[in-house]
């Protein structure tokens, strides 16, 4: 272990984020990395527990818990600890092929499990992650590795969000030949244009694929299969993994949904991504507007923040669930993730904005207000309650709850209900959540397309296990 007293020493830190008011003016990251002497501290509190449940990613009564990736995590902090950066970071890289992304978007589903936070707070492990990755990159660590020999069998990957990328990378490092298919005009997926640059920059997604690129994947952009681009394109590949990320949203079935005014909020998002990548960061389109986000999770909160950044001068988020315990439940112990009430960084912003949080818990939309020629005007909303029936909990609207607010922009950040199903109903298969293979022989199904919505961490951890799939089936 790193140091033998070093948990009682020393208290868990974390980077000192910018301040609202100067990050909320541009769309650059704002979680800075923290020093040498910080990381190494940090990693002084890592007791390299005899089970170290922080690596070791579990389902524990239907609650994640640890690293899904199985990162080697005592191992690296032990030799942050003692300065050995490199060697640290090659124990990362051994089970993590995207740590500049898994180091900024996971939630850390490591420090949920790791043992100090039993009964106090845990290692700041997302923090160390970041700080062996961005050292790696400036000091050349990260280079490209071709495979030495190929061998004679392809294998086409269709989507390159992080299942994709990671089983195109872990199939070109055993030898066969990958090409992956991206519906947009740029590879990442979801890491490109769902994840605002700000929690994610671009240039980070970009240098990871050039480097997958110089490792010898193809990657074949704007093309969509199973719409402009036909499924018997895939029949020159021996295998064929199915990567796309879970692209259904849920959505709002209430009347005034079809008004102007009214966006999903990956879209949205997207939109927000290009203008970016464009430069085009000057005008607020969003300017003078009354932004309601319907849906308290991440993707609302990077709802809130973009909207803040494009202009909007109101921005209010509504929360069907109520909200989450301050400390952890009786029912949610340790090492289970935590499920307690953050505050997110788009929420701290409109909180400094506008003077109050944005969110409004145990709330619905009844029903969004206006015309197709002036759009959105506003929306009816309601509290709920939660009744038992024979179908489980479902939310009640009161109706002596019942209230108007002024609206002109709605976003529906409400979820997914799975991936898009027209690439499987083209290839006329079936997919099973509890397979890697689907029915139909040698295309084989990896991440969101395999489990539904999940996280990043999970969808790369997935795609792991298919690929080890796949190059057992070519190697019949």
């Amino acid at each position: 272990m790193g140091k033998l007293t070093g948990f009682l020493e020393y208290d868990r830190r974390t980077a000192e984020e910018l301040p609202c008011d100067a990050r909320v003016q541009n769309w650059d990251a704002f979680h800075p990395a923290q020093s040498e002497d910080e990381i190494c501290e940090q990693a002084a509190r890592c007791m390299n527990c005899g089970v170290p449940f922080c690596h070791a990613g579990v389902t524990w009564r239907g609650v994640g818990s640890g690293c899904s990736l199985g990162n080697l995590i005592p191992e690296w902090n032990h030799l942050v600890f003692k300065g050995h950066f490199e060697e640290a970071f090659r124990r990362l890289e051994q089970t993590n092929p995207l740590h500049e992304c898994t180091s900024r978007v996971c939630p850390a589903l490591c420090e949920g499990a790791c043992t100090n936070g039993l009964n106090g707070e845990p290692v700041a492990i997302r923090e160390i992650e970041r700080f062996l990755s961005d050292m790696a990159w400036e000091k050349g660590w990260v280079i490209p590795r071709p495979p030495k020999a190929y061998r004679d069998k392809s294998v086409a990957v269709i989507g390159s969000g992080p299942s994709g990328l990671t089983a195109a990378h872990i199939l070109n490092q055993r030898g066969f030949h990958v090409t992956v298919f991206e519906k947009s005009e740029e590879p990442g997926g979801l890491l490109m244009f769902g994840i605002p640059n700000m929690k994610l920059p671009k240039e980070l997604v970009r240098r990871r694929v050039d480097i997958f690129r110089q490792e010898g994947i193809e990657f074949v952009c704007g093309k969509d299969v199973g719409k402009d681009l036909p499924v018997s394109e895939l029949d020159r590949f021996d295998a064929v993994l199915l990567c796309g990320g879970a692209g259904q949203p849920r959505d709002l079935t209430v009347s005034g949904r079809n008004l102007p005014g009214v966006r999903l909020a990956v879209p949205f998002l997207a939109e927000a991504t290009r203008r970016v990548l464009a430069g085009d960061t000057e005008e607020k389109p969003l300017l003078g507007h009354k932004v309601v986000v319907i849906g308290g999770g991440d993707t609302g909160n990077d709802c809130v923040a973009t909207s803040i950044r494009m202009g909007a001068n109101a921005v209010v988020q509504l929360e069907i669930m109520p909200p989450a315990p301050e400390m952890r439940a009786a029912g949610n112990p340790w090492p289970r993730w935590p499920l307690v009430l953050k505050t997110d960084y788009g929420q701290q912003e409109a909180i400094w904005l506008f003077g109050n949080d944005p969110r409004t818990f145990e709330t619905t939309a009844v029903s969004i207000l206006g015309d197709e020629t002036s759009g959105v005007t506003g929306i009816e909303t309601a509290e709920v309650e939660w009744v038992t029936t024979e179908r489980g909990r479902i939310p009640k609207p009161i109706e002596s709850t019942r209230s108007r607010q002024e609206a002109t922009d709605v976003l529906i950040a409400m979820g997914f209900v799975g991936a898009e199903t027209y690439l499987p109903e083209a290839l006329q298969l079936t997919l099973d959540r509890s397979a890697y293979a689907t029915s139909r022989k040698g295309v084989f199904t990896a991440g969101d397309m395999r489990t539904g919505q999940s996280l990043v961490v999970r969808a790369s951890a997935d795609a792991k296990r298919a690929a080890e799939e796949v190059e057992r089936y070519l190697g019949e």
